[in-house]
Formats: structure tokens, C-alpha cells, sequence
């Protein structure tokens, strides 16, 4: 029998995530998200009715049937998507981890990406913003720094990662600075501009009224 009631009390009376629930009942996390996914579905209430046992709630949750059967394990769409915005989190290590909880039946990259672009085309919708060439530059530090490594001493320093990206074609360009601090940046964006050939029509300036700066990272 499935552990299904002490999922659901681990969910709705302790609030526990998934990555916690999976570890603590030794499941898979795609397998939490499919169990919450299916007991949301079937419209039943928490606490249960008192006529819905254990046996009832399998029933409930796991109705039989070939095509049921038959059909790939998919991943709880939004959890994927909640976790892609995580720093480290790349679409590639949530297939990987799809794919280790279903080395045989899970879907290959390609149809993971396929199936995760198709769900994401059904939530709000986003403004498409249009940018003519040489019009912006969104510039930001990425959120996560980069070791470097000192060959001599052997010390380890981290590096801040300065990107610059064109609206239009967005070409970028990618440096490494010791510090976030007024001089590192200033001179990022003299080497950027260096580099690209020119300023845009539309450049940030931090002294101007009104200045927003556009994250791209």
C-alpha cells in the first residue's frame, strides 16, 4: 500500500515541501508531486470523511484502466518550473533528476523540453517587449560569483560576473570583476562599450532621473 496518508499530513498539516516529504518517506519527489497532483484532483477534502479509508483514498487516487497504465510518468509541471528559478537550476538538472526517478519509461531530453514549453504556453502570459538595433543595453551581475584560483599561492577568489546584453540581438558580453563597487562597474561598462563599438541610443545612467536598471540574468 502506498504511504499516501502520511503524505498528505506531512503536506497539509505540516507544510512540509516536497524535496522534504521525498526524503523523509524515501520517494521520489516526481512521485509527492504526482500523489498531491491526484488527491487535489479527486475533489476529496483534508481531514478525510470518515467513510474514506486507506483503501478507499487508493481507489480514489488510482482508478484502473489500460490507458492510465499506459501513459508516461510526467514530472508536476510547477514544481519544475518553481525549482527552474532557483540559481544552479538549469533545465538540463531537472531532466536528469526526472530521468533517475524514471530511467526506463521517462521521457528523453528533447520531449522533456517539449512537454515543459507546452505547459508553461498554459499559464498568464508574459509582454513581449520588441527593441530596435542599437536602441538598449540591460546590464546586471549575475547571481552567482566564480571561484578563481591563484596559481602561485593556491588562494581561492571569487569572481563577480558583470553581463551586458543588446535588446535587439541580444548579443552579450561577459566579464569578471573583484567587487560589485562604483569603479568595477564603471569600468565594466567602459570595456563593454569598447568592445561593442559604440553606445547605445538609450544607455542607463545611474546620476539621471528616472534610471531603472533592466536585470537580464
Amino acid at each position: 500500500m502506498r504511504p499516501i496518508l502520511e503524505l498528505l499530513r506531512l503536506d497539509t498539516e505540516q507544510h512540509r515541501s516536497v524535496r522534504q516529504i521525498a526524503a523523509s518517506l524515501g520517494l521520489a519527489r516526481s512521485t509527492v508531486a504526482d500523489y498531491l497532483r491526484r488527491f487535489r484532483d479527486s475533489g476529496l477534502p483534508w481531514p478525510l470523511p470518515a467513510e474514506v479509508d486507506e483503501a478507499v483514498l487508493e481507489a480514489r487516487l488510482f482508478p484502473s484502466g489500460p490507458a492510465r497504465q499506459a501513459a508516461r510518468p510526467l514530472p508536476d509541471w510547477a514544481t519544475v518550473h518553481a525549482e527552474h528559478t532557483l540559481p544552479g537550476v538549469t533545465r538540463q538538472l531537472l531532466w536528469l533528476e526526472y530521468k533517475a526517478d524514471h530511467p526506463a519509461d521517462g521521457y528523453q531530453y528533447t520531449q522533456f523540453c517539449a512537454h515543459y514549453a507546452r505547459w508553461r504556453a498554459t499559464i498568464d502570459p508574459v509582454l513581449r517587449q520588441e527593441y530596435r538595433a542599437g536602441e538598449r543595453v540591460f546590464i546586471d551581475y549575475a547571481g552567482q560569483t566564480m571561484p578563481v584560483v591563484d596559481p602561485e599561492t593556491g588562494e581561492i577568489r571569487q569572481a563577480q560576473i558583470f553581463v551586458g546584453a543588446l535588446g535587439a540581438s541580444h548579443f552579450l558580453y561577459v566579464e569578471a570583476t573583484w567587487t560589485q563597487s562604483l569603479p568595477d562597474w564603471i569600468a565594466a561598462h567602459v570595456r563593454m562599450y569598447e568592445d561593442f563599438g559604440g553606445v547605445p541610443g538609450l544607455s542607463p545612467a545611474r546620476d539621471k532621473p528616472g534610471y531603472q536598471q533592466d536585470p537580464i540574468m
